[in-house]
């Protein structure tokens, strides 16, 4: 194997940043060392198989992207990505680990669902990659199948308050899922909206002949999920499980959670980069069919309302957590057009496993969270939060070389447009996030020692990524 020096940059962690140099030494990190540090009285550059100059950039920890749907089966399709594709999207945008969504639904063994997500992921992942369980029927095979998977170093399981009939678990189901999660030291992940509420709001708003995307959030309003949000924590209180909800984007949910964690209990938010950018009215509320793109769950937030703005501001006290992307893919022709004329039948999904860690990093640029903070958001926490701390999530002796070099005085345009030098890597045939421009810029990515990014090429291959075996939260020890 290699070794390589990255030389001369700043190396950010969670705590702080300092000038140093990181020996690399085939797949980990051998050194974290004083600039210009010598062995044995000899250049350490001379003795290296390279040298990435990294004078005036960033080195940070690989991203982790705790929250990603690969080839997800969603409203008559899939999610356009496969785990070949969205795996190499990331690399681009400088995240290293994805934690993707293994599917059981109601009647199907959680045991054959895991499997079939190991086969789709198997030998196609460009970095490494591990898996939540979605539970979507629990009964005692699926709290027995929930021992089998911890064993294996599958720690979290999925609920959802929503989609009735598909993966929706009522509240004495979720009971008995969050009492065996106490009972084994499992994370209980939940999709927090009120399901049988929206699906009432849904009708009324189709019989009324309200079709358009932006019916689609209408229709999910902050009520639903603030509401859901309380369910879940009192249930959680209740059986002193761990929960994380997921994909937050209502300002009043948040503050609920925030309560109930300054009460001291094991609760924890993540967000996403649509709900600190995008809006009801501007991106779901576009002229005639073209807010379908933007069509998610929980849904975009009207800005009027600043929910975005009180979502910084709950990065920066803590209370939210980790920034991961829920990222699910669908093309707009074909896919998102399934819903022509009927939005409750838009597959619901953004791309943005690419964008997030640059999405992030203007955060900082615009002074809404520090450069450590950033670090902590997007990398160390969902690696401490989901078992894989120490190897991922951190630079220091003995974690794996997973680092990106970022460049601060570097320039991002995100978009599909080749000839404007706008492109993007995920499979879809239109950008979220056309038109945004990021003062920073991934110039080199590593995982596991391996080169992927470099020079604006990609050099990473479909088969290098390794499933990841991941212990118990940190958050819970």
């Amino acid at each position: 194997m290699a070794t390589i020096l990255i030389r001369g940059g700043t190396v950010v962690s969670a705590t702080g940043s300092t000038a140093a140099d990181v020996l690399v030494d085939g797949e980990s990190i051998a050194a974290v060392l004083a600039p210009g540090s010598t062995l044995l009285g000899h250049d350490l550059a001379a003795g290296v198989d390279r040298v990435i100059e990294a004078t005036g950039k960033y080195v940070v920890p690989g991203g982790v992207d705790a929250h990603t749907h690969m080839e997800l089966p969603f409203g008559g399709t899939f999610a356009s990505d496969t785990f070949e594709t969205g795996t190499t999207a990331a690399a681009w945008g400088g995240t290293t680990t994805i934690v993707d969504f293994a599917v059981q639904r109601t009647g199907e063994r959680i045991q054959d669902g895991l499997e079939a997500w190991h086969e789709k992921a198997r030998g196609n992942c460009a970095i490494d990659y591990g898996f939540h369980q979605i539970v979507g029927g629990v009964d005692e095979d699926a709290l027995k199948a929930m021992e089998e998977l911890v064993a294996e170093g599958v720690t979290s399981f999925k609920l959802f308050m929503a989609y009735p009939g598909v993966f929706y678990s009522d509240d004495g189901q979720i009971l008995r899922a969050m009492q065996k999660a106490a009972e084994l030291g499992a994370m209980i992940m939940m999709h927090a909206e009120n399901g049988i509420a929206i699906d009432v709001l849904v009708q009324q708003a189709l019989s009324r002949g309200e079709t358009d995307p932006i019916n689609h959030g209408l229709t999910r309003p902050w009520e639903t999920e603030e509401e859901a949000t309380h369910r879940a924590i009192m249930l959680a209180r209740l059986t002193g499980a761990p929960l994380y909800i997921v994909h937050m984007s209502a300002k009043q949910a948040v503050e609920t959670l925030a309560r109930h964690r300054q009460q001291g209990y094991n609760v924890f938010g993540e967000t996403c980069p649509q709900y600190l950018y995008l809006s009801l009215e501007e991106q779901l509320g576009a002229p005639g069919f073209e807010g379908a793109k933007w069509v998610c769950s929980t849904p975009l937030r009207a800005r009027a309302e600043q929910h975005q703005d009180e979502l910084w501001t709950y990065l920066r006290t803590g209370d939210l957590s980790v920034v991961s992307t829920d990222h699910c893919p669908f093309c707009f022709k074909e896919q998102k057009e399934l819903g022509l004329g009927n939005f409750s039948m838009i597959p619901n999904g953004i791309g943005s496993v690419e964008h997030r860690m640059d999405l992030l990093y203007q955060g900082v640029v615009d002074r809404r969270i520090t450069l450590e903070r950033w670090v902590e958001l997007t990398s160390t926490t969902p690696a401490r939060m989901f078992g894989l701390y120490g190897r991922k999530g951190v630079i220091a002796p003995g974690a794996d070389a997973d680092i990106v070099v970022y460049d601060p005085n570097g320039h991002t345009s995100i978009g599909i447009d080749v000839e404007a030098g706008k492109t993007h890597h995920m499979n879809m045939d239109h950008s979220a996030w056309e038109g945004f421009e990021i003062d920073g810029h991934v110039d080199t990515v590593l995982s596991r020692g391996a080169v992927v990014i470099d020079d604006g090429t990609f050099h990473g291959r479909a088969g290098h990524g390794r499933f990841l075996q991941r212990g118990l939260s940190q958050y819970l020890q």
